[in-house]
């Protein structure tokens, strides 16, 4: 067993304990072993076989992603970007998402490009809501990052025929299989011989699964200790299906089934009983969530696309709501996610301070540690998983650093990154990622979306060439 310490870092987001907050340590060490943080302080006097010079650095925790689609998102650059269907409020769910679809080595690329965004903006652990495909398991152990694999699956799938009427092809049958399929495919990443893979039970949507679904699932993330998270509130079409079904709203009607606690996790969230597009005769929504301690993922550059967003989440985390952080899309770039959340918040309360850094920060760290039930992580205390990010503060887009985070979620972004540690091991060296070919992956799934995109009229309900769905920027001469 060998001990890293990172001496005199310029600063350690240290863990507070007293105060159960993060706080910057000027002139600290940290120091680790066999993948565990052994020391944060000043003046480590114990042994060290790896000394890195900590002169110039901001020693952070790692960040905390709980809501992901890597296997599907990053083939939609460039498709997706602009496209929403006036007929279901601007979501791109029930026309545009259906249809633009990979398969095979496909998935691989996307994997490989999300996975390597990520961990250049610093994420160490990640939520992948995926369907379930080959190799999945191996490529996630294989980029040196902390996953909680959460397949999804669901009693029916989402289609339209006209644009503007979402209708539903059922097999509760179907639904319960994939259920089995997935709930083994957890306890396999949980055997994985990485040791860096655990589980989560995840109903892909609320308005696609059955009752017992939903029960169901729920009862088992109990009896097996992990989270469970499901898509709700995340389109005025599907709050509008929850209320026809069930005269309740889709976090009522989740209340009703008795789904939400602490280890439940609602997939965005936005369109609750009082958001001005989804008016509802009940006020209750917000409370029902902070009440039950259920968690919030809140994804905000998907929906801003679309002209969409959550009012606000300074509101949810006045009320007492645990708000997590997630890419649900491209690029999966989470401190570009930060700085619009956070810009998002303070336009939507016309307030700047709805949400400060300090909000923001417990977001992608502690709050999503809590979420995913994991007291490891997110923090840099003696104990926890050596899972940690070293930011260059003299970089010039970090100048001037009085405030280093602001600075990096403001100003710098993931170029300031410098080097990600996950498990003790270091993953991004000099801005450079060490455990995947970003490049060649990219390439990759540049010509991936070729073929997708030749299949789009197959799949649309109209037959429309992708030019007649998404119109490129400019004409072509």
């Amino acid at each position: 067993m060998t001990t890293t310490l990172i001496r005199n870092a310029d600063f350690v987001v240290a863990w507070d304990a007293s105060a159960a907050n993060h706080a910057y340590m000027p002139g600290a060490d940290v120091a680790f072993d066999d993948g565990v943080i052994r020391f944060v302080g000043r003046g480590y006097d114990g042994v060290a076989d790896t000394v890195i010079d900590g002169a110039g650095f901001m020693v952070m925790p790692g960040l905390i992603n709980i809501h992901s689609h890597p296997s599907s998102e990053p083939m939609n650059k460039g498709l997706t970007d602009e496209v929403g269907s006036p007929g279901f409020y601007n979501s791109s769910l029930y026309e545009y998402l259906p249809i633009f679809r990979a398969g095979g080595d496909e998935v691989h690329s996307c994997v490989r490009v999300a996975l390597s965004e990520l961990l250049l903006s610093g994420v160490t652990t990640l939520a992948d809501l995926s369907v379930a495909h080959p190799g999945w398991l191996d490529l996630l152990a294989e980029s040196g990052m902390r996953v909680c694999v959460a397949p999804m699956f669901r009693s029916a799938r989402w289609y339209t025929k006209n644009g503007h009427v979402v209708e539903y092809e059922w097999n509760e049958a179907a639904g319960e299989k994939a259920m089995a399929e997935a709930l083994a495919l957890v306890e396999r990443a949980e055997q994985h011989h990485s040791g860096r893979l655990f589980g989560m039970v995840v109903p892909s949507q609320i308005d696609t699964c059955t009752e017992g679904l939903l029960r169901e699932s729920s009862q088992e993330a109990k009896a097996r200790g992990l989270s469970w998270q499901i898509h709700a509130a995340q389109a005025v079409s599907e709050f509008h299906e929850i209320t026809r079904r069930h005269g309740y709203t889709p976090i009522g009607w989740l209340e009703h089934l008795g789904l939400l606690n602490e280890r439940a996790i609602v997939g965005h969230g936005i369109f609750l009983d009082d958001h001005p597009s989804t008016p509802w005769h009940t006020k209750r929504d917000l409370s029902i969530l902070a009440d039950t301690g259920t968690t919030v993922a809140h994804c905000p550059t998907v929906f801003a696309r679309r002209g969409m967003t959550l009012k606000d989440i300074g509101r949810y985390r006045r009320a007492g709501v645990n708000i997590g952080i997630g890419t649900d899309t491209y690029p999966h770039n989470m401190l570009d996610e930060m700085r619009l959340a956070a810009y998002l918040a303070r336009t939507q309360a016309t307030d700047p301070r709805t949400l400060t850094s300090n909000d923001l920060f417990a977001a992608v760290t502690v709050n999503g540690a809590r979420a995913l039930g994991r007291d490891d992580i997110g923090r840099l205390t003696p104990g926890c998983r050596a899972d940690m990010v070293m930011v260059d503060v003299t970089h010039p887009r970090m100048r001037p650093a009085r405030d280093p985070l602001r600075s990096l979620v403001y100003a710098a972004g993931d170029r300031a990154v410098h080097t990600v540690i996950i498990d003790g091991q270091t993953v991004v060296q000099d801005g450079k990622l060490l455990t995947i070919d970003y490049a060649a992956a990219a390439e990759a799934l540049h010509e991936a979306q070729k073929r997708v995109m030749a299949d789009v009229p197959k799949h649309d309900w109209n037959h429309r060439h992708v030019d007649q769905l998404s119109p490129p920027t400019f004409r072509t001469l």
